[in-house]
């Protein structure tokens, strides 16, 4: 496993990029008042020992230089050793809809970012358990592998939006039997997947992949978010809404019994997600009534440090720098290197 010990010093490389737009900058002022001052032509014919390319050639040696000192700084590191941590926990996978129809602003920010804030309060507040994460539409698609990892679960959490899918539905019965597969090989485990959609389930099977899940020991839960009374789909990016064939707005509704006889079949609960904190604290007391098992999580434990390295690196390049002159080297004229 590759990291870096102290990542907060390649924000510095930022430093190296305006020092380059300064640089070229310079430059662009320096070339108006080469034209102010005469036929730029004819003063590149006096300057016969300035070198264009090589200022150019020394100014990149530096920022690389500096670039390798930064990445030093930074501390990269390769894990060496791997240990079995042995912790009591439960293992689930998160099924995400990320439908068009999850964008329906019935409850606040929409559907899909509601749904996103539970799923990352409910990562908060994990200690032992494993978590892997499923996005779904009209497909199914693994976002997350399962992982004790909860900072890399949030940040694929975070990237998660409707564009990840092109075929649209709903295909509940897929996003299950994906789960079904995601989980590890580990005995006498608790094993869970919570369904976080809309219910407007337009494929079907979804209560048959329950049935085989409950059947393997796995908890179905379906959390329904959103209205049942429905709530038009906003085109992102617009003021507009999706409209059918007719021209008529499409209102998507919450499909609460799908989701309670899903669950049902699933030996789980359902459970409804509206604007309040409420689903959060039902979401939590399902999950502690899963018993928890010892799982077993590969750590490293030993890193060895790579900033050698880039620390010789950039010495070697401030050495080329320090030795190339910025004037032409008649010495070299004869064999035509560092011509210009």
């Amino acid at each position: 496993m590759f990291r870096f010990e102290n990542p907060q010093y390649l924000y510095l490389l930022i430093v190296l990029a305006a020092l380059a737009v300064l640089h070229y900058y310079a430059i662009y002022r320096k070339n108006i008042k080469i034209r102010k001052f005469g036929d730029p032509d004819l003063i590149k014919q006096l300057l016969i020992d300035v070198s264009k390319v090589r200022p150019e050639i020394k100014f990149w040696l530096a920022q690389l230089a500096l670039a390798s000192f930064i990445v030093a700084l930074a501390r990269p590191q390769f894990g060496t050793r791997v240990d079995v941590a042995e912790r009591q926990g439960i293992e689930c996978i998160i099924a995400l809809d990320v439908s068009n129809s999850m964008l329906a602003e019935d409850v606040k920010p929409n559907r899909l970012e509601k749904a996103k804030m539970l799923i990352s309060s409910m990562v908060d507040k994990m200690n032992d358990d494993k978590v892997g994460l499923i996005v779904f539409a009209g497909q199914a698609f693994t976002q997350l592998p399962i992982t004790s990892d909860y900072v890399s679960a949030k940040m694929f959490l975070d990237t998660v939006d409707p564009s990840m899918i092109t075929v649209q539905g709903t295909d509940v019965a897929e996003a299950l039997n994906l789960g079904m597969k995601s989980f590890t090989q580990q005995e006498n485990v608790s094993r869970a997947i919570f369904v976080i959609t809309d219910g407007e389930d337009n494929e079907g099977m979804a209560v048959e992949a329950a049935k085989n899940a409950a059947s393997a020991g796995v908890h179905v839960y379906m959390l329904g978010v959103g209205n049942p009374n429905g709530a038009p789909i906003p085109i992102p990016n617009t003021d507009r809404h999706i409209i059918d064939e007719e021209g008529n707005t499409v209102m998507s509704k919450l499909n609460e019994e799908m989701c309670k006889e899903i669950a049902k079949a699933g030996n789980g609960a359902y459970i409804y997600v509206d604007n309040s904190s409420s689903a959060q604290d039902k979401l939590q007391a399902q999950i502690d009534k899963l018993s928890k098992a010892k799982l077993e999580s590969h750590i490293y434990s030993e890193y060895d440090e790579q900033y050698q390295g880039f620390v010789i690196l950039g010495l070697i390049l401030l050495l080329i720098d320090a030795l190339l002159l910025e004037r032409q080297n008649h010495a070299f004229n004869l064999t035509r290197f560092f011509k210009k």
